[in-house]
């Protein structure tokens, strides 16, 4: 595990750059707001999530990745106590983690005060692939503590927890990409991922459409759950992205991570 970090990253860059380059020769929807300002802002959050997580990791050292290995050398946690194929438990522990989000993500939406930090990603009025790295730092260690305490009860590989960080990042990035799928194409791959036209439902400001298609990575927990839908009301091209403020202060660094804490 001693080069995980820059292989992530390494991967993580790279998925980046293809995306943000297709978005740029062919968008799906025409951005309503500057990029300069929306970039600036998303990134600026992102260095301060990993700022968060670094200070989260004077505790936990390599955070769930850590967890793992500690997990594993003590004996402690469900995988570590079967007799089952490397191969098995992995997929496994993948489709447990993948599902934990899911459920994680639909209860910010239906707790108040979770809701209120989620805020952050959903106030872009537009959406692109830093759309996928928007979001608060409270957030993002909530979820980071979610992900540890399942590795301690599950006993997931390291490669395991390496495999689903990567397939997470790239997946949201994709899904929150301002990129034109074929509809044929879409069609096929949603059966599987989660895909741009999918995803972007859920960020509609409509109540009912942005508590839909919670999924970042497998679209088949919405299909299980009944909180499918598979198109906005409006299509794409017309509907709204976002919540109630309509103008240029999400795409404000302060305002945006302030907004958690105001009054509604």
């Amino acid at each position: 595990m001693e080069h995980e970090t820059v292989i992530r990253l390494g991967i993580f860059l790279g998925i980046f750059v293809v995306i943000a380059s297709l978005e740029t020769v062919a968008p799906r929807r025409v951005r309503q707001q500057s990029r300069k300002s929306r970039w600036f802002t998303n990134w600026s959050i992102t260095v301060a999530n990993a700022l968060t997580l670094r200070a989260f990791a004077f505790a936990m050292p390599l955070l769930a990745v850590g967890a793992a290995i500690d997990a594993q050398s003590h004996g402690f946690g469900l995988f570590n106590n079967l007799d089952w194929p490397a191969w098995f438990e992995v997929f496994f522990a993948i489709l447990i983690l993948d599902f934990a989000i899911w459920a994680q993500h639909l209860i910010t939406h239906k707790v108040p005060i979770l809701w209120r930090l989620h805020w952050v990603h959903h106030t872009d009025v537009d959406m692109d692939v830093t759309t996928a790295i928007r979001f608060h730092p409270v957030e993002i260690a909530l979820s980071m503590a979610l992900k540890i305490g399942l590795v301690d009860v599950f006993g997931a590989a390291a490669i395991a927890v390496i495999m689903f960080e990567i397939l997470l990042n790239g997946t949201a990035m994709f899904n929150h990409a301002n990129i034109r799928l074929p509809l044929w194409l879409d069609a096929i791959v949603r059966r599987v991922l989660v895909t741009p036209d999918m995803h972007r439902v859920h960020h509609s400001v409509h109540r009912e459409e942005h508590d839909s298609n919670y999924g970042f990575a497998l679209s088949i927990w919405d299909r299980l759950f009944g909180t499918y839908i598979a198109q906005p009301k409006a299509g794409h091209d017309q509907m709204q992205v976002g919540l109630e403020w309509r103008d240029d202060r999400p795409s404000r660094l302060g305002w945006a991570l302030g907004l958690p804490f105001r009054k509604p």
